[in-house]
């Protein structure tokens, strides 16, 4: 009976011990020295990648597209931002919304290494997003940089919400600047697929093709009602989603 209250005594401090090493494991992962030291290996792979792949055939003219609308709002699901930075004209200027969460402080330094700027907010679900992650404030910057005329590339589906559909948060800024949405994708042909993630996260391969897909500009008017701006979100999703299934189409090489 001792040995076992002897064993169990132990438990307690070997927990506490196991949980204070995660919790500072955690802490230095966060820390800038950390983030920095990720960001820039990152950022050197993505570069790496982004040199090795041929554009697929019948890929969008993305240059002549941005470069016509900008400054537009670039729509994408989630799982495929780290592609973002492939097809964006380095002469435009361009901020991108990123989550307020510390684990989001790695995207943003990445992001930063590419010359796009950053706005810290969330976007999808305008009432949570504005009572919880300064949603409002989010959506005012995002639209002062359309003013100023830089281009958004934004996330269209909700963080940790259902997958590849489009929140209120991107209908709202287009009709708050009245710029265009352009539906968009970005796909390789060699890519690894985190199953797991809610998202499916895809992390592109080197040595392959991208396909990158723009479908046709999506306005939304200054007078949209609610009834009118769930129509056009719904419309987004369809959009963004037939730019993402002809991307892997034509970088899995089917025909334009």
């Amino acid at each position: 009976m001792d040995e076992i209250a002897g064993s169990a005594g132990t438990k307690g401090p070997r927990k506490r011990l196991r949980v204070r090493l995660q919790r500072r494991s955690k802490a230095w992962l966060r820390s800038p020295a950390a983030v920095g030291l990720g960001a820039g290996l990152i950022h050197g792979a993505l570069r790496f990648i982004r040199r090795t792949q041929a554009l697929a055939a019948g890929s969008s003219d993305y240059r002549a597209i941005l470069t016509r609308h900008h400054p537009a709002i670039v729509g994408l699901w989630h799982g495929q931002h780290l592609l973002a930075p492939f097809f964006r004209p380095e002469e435009l200027p361009y901020v991108a919304l990123l989550s307020r969460s510390a684990d989001a402080e790695l995207n943003a330094a990445v992001v930063a290494r590419f010359g796009i700027g950053t706005i810290r907010g969330s976007g999808g679900r305008v009432r949570e997003a504005v009572r919880e992650k300064g949603g409002a404030r989010a959506l005012i910057q995002l639209k002062r940089s359309l003013d100023r005329g830089s281009g958004v590339c934004m996330i269209a589906d909700v963080p940790k919400g259902t997958p590849r559909e489009a929140g209120l948060g991107i209908v709202t800024l287009a009709r708050l600047s009245g710029r265009p949405i352009i539906p968009s994708a970005a796909v390789t042909s060699r890519r690894h697929v985190v199953e797991r993630s809610w998202d499916r996260t895809t992390l592109p391969l080197p040595f392959g093709r991208i396909a990158v897909v723009m479908g046709e500009p999506i306005t939304v008017p200054p007078d949209a009602d609610p009834a009118e701006m769930e129509r056009l979100r719904a419309e987004i999703t369809r959009a963004i989603e037939a730019a993402n299934a002809q991307a892997l189409r034509l970088a899995d090489g089917g025909r334009p």
